[in-house]
């Protein structure tokens, strides 16, 4: 079934609370602590990951990874806004895991980035991050009995620089790519969820060998960091947008939910917790056997432009570091 909507008064529908200034998250307390693990070793680098599991687990036992954004420069899997996400993903009776991954860019100088050599630097990184998904969600499986957690019930999701990760080991999983081989045999996503991601094509347009996971893309019509459609947008290589791979995904008849914020760029990376119920309402039409197609358009006037819309991505890796 497809949908298409045109959406004014978002927050109103949803029943969500709101203030003038902008998007309300709902704060947790720090009542379900996490407890934290070593799941790799990078060099001299212990990658980490926190898991917060809740009071009250949902009857079907299911997990969640996430993926902080930054850029693949900056970030932590234990910052402010990944926290309160994990908080309120356990409240909801998810497994929470929040992951460390290798953060290639950290030590590269934004002023050296030049079209012509970025593709190199970021396809490095993007797989480097996927990779150490892959060997993440390979951990939470090993120890899926003692957490509770079902392994066939275990949901991707990322923001910015962590949702093109997570949406990358799909297509790569999907293709039989070297970034997944870590993960489990036969192993696939429950779903993929995207805050502002893309996936990066060396060479050809994007396809998949067999079908991705059901994912659910969201992502602003003005992002010049994500590209909404492609970056570059001349050459067959480069970074995929939700536009491209909505397509795609329309084309072949893959289950994905499509929405898109009018006149916002980046900001909708952000919006994890604002969007909670449309994220519980999409995994749970998933899990339980939905092969929907949903396509909206968004006019939230709660989600407002700011630097992000206008900022693009050479601007981010020279005034954003």
């Amino acid at each position: 079934m497809r949908k298409s909507l045109l959406i004014f008064l978002l927050p109103f529908l949803l029943h969500l609370d709101v203030q003038a200034a902008g998007p309300v998250r709902k704060v947790y307390s720090d009542s379900i602590v996490p407890q934290t693990y070593q799941y790799i070793v990078r060099g001299d680098n212990a990658l980490l990951m926190d898991v917060y599991r809740p009071d009250e687990p949902r009857p079907d036992s299911a997990c969640v990874v996430f993926m902080f954004g930054g850029g693949f420069f900056s970030g932590s899997r234990n910052n402010q806004s990944t926290r309160l996400y994990c908080q309120q993903l356990a409240h909801a009776g998810y497994t929470a895991v929040a992951i460390d991954y290798r953060l290639h860019l950290r030590d590269v100088n934004g002023d050296t980035i030049r079209l012509t050599n970025m593709q190199g630097i970021f396809r490095d990184a993007i797989n480097f991050a996927a990779e150490d998904c892959a060997e993440a969600v390979s951990f939470v499986c090993r120890n899926a009995d003692t957490w509770g957690v079902c392994t066939r019930r275990i949901v991707l999701c990322g923001s910015s620089a962590g949702a093109i990760a997570v949406t990358q080991l799909d297509y790569c999983r999907a293709n039989g790519f070297a970034p997944a081989a870590a993960l489990p045999d036969e192993w696939k996503p429950a779903a993929v969820v995207a805050y502002s991601g893309a996936v990066y094509c060396d060479g050809r347009r994007p396809h998949y060998n067999t079908a991705p996971a059901p994912t659910f893309f969201l992502h602003g019509d003005k992002d010049k960091i994500v590209n909404y459609k492609k970056f570059p947008p001349i050459l067959r290589l480069g970074l995929y947008g939700p536009k491209k791979l909505h397509r795609l995904f329309e084309k072949k008849g893959y289950p994905h939910w499509y929405f898109i914020y009018e006149g916002i760029g980046h900001e909708v990376s952000g919006l994890m917790s604002y969007t909670f119920q449309e994220f519980d309402a999409f995994v749970d039409k998933t899990l339980a056997g939905g092969r929907m197609q949903y396509d909206a358009t968004l006019r939230d006037t709660n989600v407002r432009p700011t630097k992000w819309t206008t900022m693009n991505v050479f601007d981010l890796y020279k005034g954003g570091r």
